[in-house]
């Protein structure tokens, strides 16, 4: 299948993103479009999905979802100002009520839905995103700390422009959801549209002097039809109704910082062991529920879970509820704890939220202080947790007062107010094993550098150090697959303050040897005529040589980055026979177009016929499994930009 979407007028060309000064592809993707077809429907009105106070004899639910893939960024915060689908009749349906700030980087490991809504039936061929970038907030992590970028250097990639007033703010960016990937909306039905912003792929950050300084936006939008379930979605809206003997609870959505509006209705479903934390308090299962279902109408609320593409339906594993969600029942922020004392804790690359309004700013360093009194709770856990759970690495929402030293630095008192100890990502290279237990070499904690901490007070006989960082690893985790010198990543929480070792508690592994790579090759502003040495319906083979004539040629591996210019041997891209949907697409620089393929060997024919004397390839982003012994990178996903 080959499908073309236009890029919007100025937006350049996707995969260009790490271009010269070209730093932004937004790859859009994971589409899962249901409906009628296959073996049976779900009623949309059964699963309390798309509810409206309009009548709508002819409509379907389309549930939208947003999410991220991991990238270089500590916030990229910018607005979303409108999220349209338009049917091939031409009618436009607006699927967000309200622009809202959206803060891409905090995504990674979550996909938000934005939409529920009713919406008429049909083929819907093209999905329109537009973005505001006035009053955006992008920060960095460089080599000495965290740098923000100045407004003036958010740059549109395709003109070499500020994106600041008075010159244009605003980008819209069009996907075309043709053939196959048409979205097809039957009424009574659910249909599931899922966005994917990958920051990695779709930005570079030119330096100065060694510190980012500049951020180019040139951001495009494709599109396969496989869902992500890998991430949490998270279901954000005020209470309508509590179904006990269900096990369910139906909410109006409104998604990220939103307070007023509405983007149709959704019904969460419960389990035995979803965990609930409700003004502070932790429940399980159907204690939980019963106390939801004594709060009133519009108690706001907040669910974790996944989206079954079998029963179309939603489950929660974790839900929020009052003032246990971000922005309702106080003021507060959420950020990395870096260093503590007895009674405060400094916490960096913070997001904070106001009450009265919904807006949010991002915050370098604040220091909170707790209390004895301070409520204190852990997302999947009943407890009882305490002030002494807080330690540094970890990440966590806090709410309390906010005001500022005498210095006019930023401070929040939390001590009659709540925190929130949220799972917290560890990655680093394996120097030791053993039984329950691995040594790391930190590379990075909660996505920051490890030299940002101050691990002072961590330890009961030994503080935290970040060469020989300790995981205690459950044996369900089955650590034995990690040797010394592998990158690995765990998911979970950080140990007590002042009772190290272990410094951290994983719940989850990730053994990079193992996980799928990413390979970023660039030829700079000329490109390269010929970029492959071999191009056929089976392999794309790189060349050493080619390689290293290129700008940029590395391979990313977790934390880990293998220079792609040192294989002997070159590099060679195959199909991955384990994937039958992978995302394959070629941009046209000039013309603003991205052509998409459902195989590996339409890709490659269209490659061979664009590719000639005068059309160059500007670079290559690709991922999926790699095998470092052959030098082969099995593509499940795959950007080539042209330079015509």
């Amino acid at each position: 299948m080959r499908t073309r979407s236009l890029l919007a007028p100025k937006g350049g060309m996707s995969a260009s993103a790490r271009l010269g000064q070209v730093l932004v592809l937004l790859c859009a993707a994971l589409l899962a479009a249901c409906g009628a077809s296959g073996s049976g429907t779900m009623s949309s009105a059964s699963l309390g999905v798309g509810a409206s106070t309009s009548s709508c004899t002819n409509c379907g639910a389309a549930v939208v979802s947003l999410t991220d893939a991991p990238g270089d960024f500590v916030t990229y915060l910018v607005n979303v100002v409108s999220i349209q689908l338009k049917r091939a009749d031409g009618t436009v349906v607006e699927t967000v009520p309200v622009s809202t700030q959206v803060d891409f980087a905090q995504m990674v490991n979550l996909a938000e839905i934005i939409s529920a809504k009713q919406v008429p039936a049909g083929q819907y061929v093209s999905a329109m995103i537009t973005l505001d970038y006035s009053g955006a907030t992008i920060a960095v992590e460089g080599a000495t700390g965290t740098v923000t970028i100045a407004p003036d250097q958010i740059i549109n990639g395709n003109t070499n422009v500020a994106l600041v007033a008075p010159n244009p703010t605003q980008m819209t960016l069009t996907l075309a959801l043709t053939g196959t990937g048409a979205l097809a909306v039957t009424p009574g039905a659910v249909a599931n549209l899922a966005l994917d912003f990958n920051l990695l792929a779709s930005n570079s950050i030119a330096p100065s002097s060694g510190a980012p300084t500049t951020v180019s936006v040139n951001p495009t939008l494709t599109a396969s039809l496989a869902p992500d379930i890998t991430k949490n979605l998270r279901a954000r809206g005020p209470l309508v109704s509590v179904d006990t003997s269900a096990g369910s609870y139906v909410i109006t959505m409104r998604p990220f910082q939103d307070v007023d509006d509405t983007a149709g209705s959704l019904t969460v479903n419960t389990t035995a062991t979803t965990t609930w934390n409700i003004n502070g308090s932790a429940y399980t299962g159907s204690d939980g529920l019963a106390q939801l279902a004594k709060l009133p109408a519009g108690t706001m609320t907040a669910a974790l879970g996944q989206w079954s593409t079998t029963t179309r339906g939603f489950t929660a594993s974790t839900v929020l509820v009052g003032s246990s969600v971000a922005g309702f029942g106080g003021n507060g922020i959420e950020g990395t704890v870096i260093a503590r004392t007895l009674d405060q804790f400094t916490l960096a690359n913070g997001i904070e939220w106001h009450q009265a309004q919904s807006t949010l700013k991002y915050v370098g360093q604040m220091v909170v202080t707790v209390a004895p009194a301070t409520a204190v709770s852990e997302d999947g856990a009943s407890g009882p947790f305490s002030i002494a759970d807080i330690s540094v690495g970890q990440h966590l929402q806090v709410s309390g007062t906010l005001g500022s030293d005498g210095s006019g630095n930023p401070t929040l008192d939390a001590s009659a107010g709540t925190v929130r100890l949220m799972a917290t990502r560890v990655q680093g290279t394996v120097t030791g094993t053993m039984p329950g237990q691995v040594i790391l070499n930190l590379i990075s904690l909660d996505g920051r550098a490890p030299g940002v901490f101050n691990f002072a007070g961590t330890g009961g006989t030994q503080d935290a150090t970040a060469t020989a960082y300790s995981i205690n690893v459950p044996s369900a985790l089955s650590p034995s697959g990690l040797t010394s010198g592998v990158p690995a990543q765990f998911t979970g929480f950080v140990t007590p303050f002042g009772t190290a070792p272990p410094d951290f508690a994983a719940q989850s592994l990730v053994n990079f040897a193992l996980a799928p790579a990413t390979l970023q090759v660039r030829w700079g502003a000329s490109g390269s005529t010929a970029p492959f040495a071999t191009v056929s319906s089976t392999e794309l083979l790189i060349s050493q040589a080619t390689l290293q004539t290129s700008s940029l040629s590395g391979i990313r591996l977790g934390p880990s980055r293998i220079d792609a210019r040192m294989l002997a041997s070159g590099l060679q891209l195959v199909p991955d026979a384990a994937d039958a949907n992978p995302q394959l697409a070629i941009g046209h620089w000039q013309s603003q177009t991205v052509d998409t393929y459902s195989t590996f060997a339409a890709f490659a024919a269209a490659i061979g016929t664009d590719l000639n004397d005068t059309v160059a390839a500007l670079q290559l982003v690709a991922s999926g499994p790699y095998n470092a012994g052959t030098g082969a990178l099995s593509v499940d996903q795959a950007v080539l930009v042209l330079n015509d």
